[in-house]
């Protein structure tokens, strides 16, 4: 399963890792900021941020100098993921405060908990619609797009249309290990993700996906019926270590044409 797409998918640099190594040491070296405008040269379609209540990668700030940026280059999205339920502290006043400050082009609502290593899941919203719905609600309100972290699951999707989502971002953590394992169930993976993608379509959603994507996997993926957009910053992280960054912006940029 799976049809070429004619146009361009969107690619969306997601800079935490960049922020990691910046955090690493005191001062602001590496610049998430350089590297914002750096991906914005280079002509990505938009900039990616998670900002978490432990600051262990992108801070509160660097949102606000990446809205500014991306507001002085139109046409460059920024898409603000992140739990709405994450509890604020002193450092950080929450997904909702920050979204409603900068007012990005996309807001990606994930369900992860504060002591998870990255997201490793989509929603349940058999179990948790009543508790998202009016985040999709307030944001929609605020006219910011509204997209939904995701598992490959049709009922899970319809759901997502119930509640006023304007996209899904499909997870594609396993089938990315798969693909690197080499694993026979890989295509079969893909297929689950290919029906999930039509369903969306089907409904008037439209469809992102993002998590361990990279240059390879990226090969089968990006025939994902109607892939939108990805967000990718691990696997460009590390290849342009290998790379140089300009080097491997313009690598992910070709693969996502």
């Amino acid at each position: 399963m799976g049809n070429s797409n004619a146009s361009t998918i969107s690619l969306s640099v997601n800079l935490n890792k960049i922020a990691l190594i910046r955090n690493s040491r005191d001062g602001d070296f590496p610049s998430v900021e350089r590297f914002g405008q750096l991906c914005i040269d280079a002509g990505v379609g938009g900039l990616t941020v998670h900002p978490r209540p432990d600051l262990r990668h992108i801070h509160p700030k660097d949102v606000y100098a990446l809205s500014k940026l991306t507001k002085q280059n139109p046409g460059v999205e920024l898409n603000v993921e992140g739990n709405p339920e994450a509890s604020p502290n002193e450092n950080y006043p929450g997904l909702m405060a920050i979204v409603e400050h900068v007012r990005p082009t996309q807001c990606t609502l994930v369900p992860d908990t504060d002591g998870q290593k990255t997201s490793d899941h989509g929603f349940d919203l058999k179990r948790d619609s009543d508790k998202v719905a009016p985040y999709v609600e307030k944001l929609r309100a605020l006219g910011v797009r509204v997209s939904l972290f995701m598992d490959p699951d049709v009922e899970q999707i319809a759901l997502a249309k119930d509640i006023g989502a304007d996209r899904i971002e499909l997870y594609t953590g396993p089938y990315a290990w798969a693909y690197e394992r080499g694993e026979k169930h890989v295509k079969q993976l893909f297929d689950q993700h290919c029906k999930a993608a039509e369903c969306a379509q089907s409904l008037g959603l439209g469809v992102n996906a993002g998590h361990d994507l990279n240059l390879h996997n990226m090969l089968l993926y990006k025939t994902l019926p109607g892939l939108a957009e990805v967000s990718i910053g691990h696997g460009l992280t590390v290849d342009s270590l290998l790379m140089g960054f300009n080097k491997a912006l313009k690598a992910y940029l070709d693969v996502c044409r």
